[in-house]
């Protein structure tokens, strides 16, 4: 399918949504979205597996990376598009094409900006860490991703939402002796003594640190458990796998820290994790972002991209069309006026 990068916003975002795009089959909408940007003179071209990179090279102060990813999660009777009055109903809709298609009108209709801009397409965000494109280009390929800044057009309603949570998944054991059920006392149920585990959990205060400036909300849940051995076995194993969600003002290692002594007496083995980022609005090109676009700010509750950027040394915000409570729902939609404002304001920033 051939997409007009001249079209109008809206309309760009529903050809973007038909194109079906779930996670590792992005070859479509990523040969689409190369052949659309190639025959583009101001900017020069690179492709990296169903990575798509677009960058001008107008020899600027100052260079920024427009980013989004490709992939949705898997459809759930939710293609084609349809639009009921001022929404945009589909796939992906506010995850992230209304960002994608937005990103590819300034790729197209801005040649002559005041900052060059690296535009960057990528697949298999929504899937394990270790087929992100992003975190492949800034392995093999970082000079591609070097800015003073970067946007990512990841679902906000509209608003500014910098540096994101971190995250950090560990398995927290009980551990037990086996025995037969008929003589209980035998043995020691791991299960029962899990229960100490779920009570820490339910006693925990979330909290709520400001950094930056900007107001975070921690959470400490259990997302799976799991134990036993038979119907008449006293289980000597109970595992909760617990999740972290931790503000920017703590590092990778002192949040594993944390929970090792929140679950003290206990074995507590990570499974996975992902720093945080800060916010970095205090950084010059965030605030003439924040400035130009004058769109509200707050914090990112939850883990994106961003967090890979602030890796590498470049500050990066969250900001985009959808609606991030509607992401990875069957009815999910996105606004259409937030498409066109969201457009109008960035491309300000890129002409100011």
């Amino acid at each position: 399918m051939r997409l007009d990068l001249h079209a109008d916003v809206a309309e760009l975002t529903a050809a973007i949504v038909d194109i079906e795009s779930v996670s590792g089959a992005e070859r479509a909408l990523a040969d689409a979205v190369e052949a659309a940007l190639r025959p583009l003179p101001h900017l020069s071209v690179e492709r990296d597996g169903d990575t798509v990179v677009a960058r001008t090279g107008l020899g600027r102060a100052e260079r920024v990376v427009i980013a989004g990813h490709l992939d949705t999660v898997p459809l759930n009777d939710n293609l084609p598009s349809r639009v009921e009055g001022d929404r945009l109903y589909g796939c992906g809709t506010t995850d992230m094409k209304s960002g994608l298609a937005v990103a590819l009108r300034l790729a197209a209709t801005v040649p002559d900006p005041s900052r060059d801009v690296t535009y960057v397409f990528y697949e298999c965000e929504e899937v394990e860490a270790d087929r992100n494109g992003l975190r492949r280009l800034a392995a093999v390929r970082p000079e591609l991703l070097e800015g003073d800044f970067a946007v990512l057009m990841e679902p906000t309603a509209g608003q500014i939402e910098g540096g994101c949570q971190g995250t950090v998944r560990v398995e927290v054991t009980a551990t037990g002796a086996r025995a037969h059920s008929a003589r209980a006392w035998m043995g020691s149920n791991a299960i029962h003594s899990a229960g100490t585990i779920l009570d820490v959990l339910r006693a925990y205060e979330p909290a709520r640190p400001v950094v930056d400036g900007l107001e975070y909300h921690e959470g400490v849940n259990a997302v799976f458990i799991r134990g036993g051995v038979a119907g008449n076995v006293i289980p000597d194993e109970c595992v909760v796998t617990v999740n972290y969600r931790f503000a920017p003002d703590k590092s990778l290692d002192k949040a594993v820290a944390y929970l090792r002594d929140l679950f003290a007496g206990f074995d507590v083995t990570v499974t996975d994790a992902a720093p945080a980022a800060r916010p970095g609005l205090n950084h010059p090109a965030a605030a003439a972002f924040v400035a130009a676009t004058d769109a509200p700010v707050r914090a990112k509750l939850g883990w994106t991209d961003v967090a890979q950027f602030a890796e590498l040394g470049v500050p990066a915000v969250n900001y985009g069309p959808g609606e991030p409570t509607l992401a990875h729902t069957k009815d999910e939609y996105v606004e259409i006026p937030l498409i066109g404002e969201c457009e109008r304001r960035m491309r300000t920033w890129l002409t100011s």
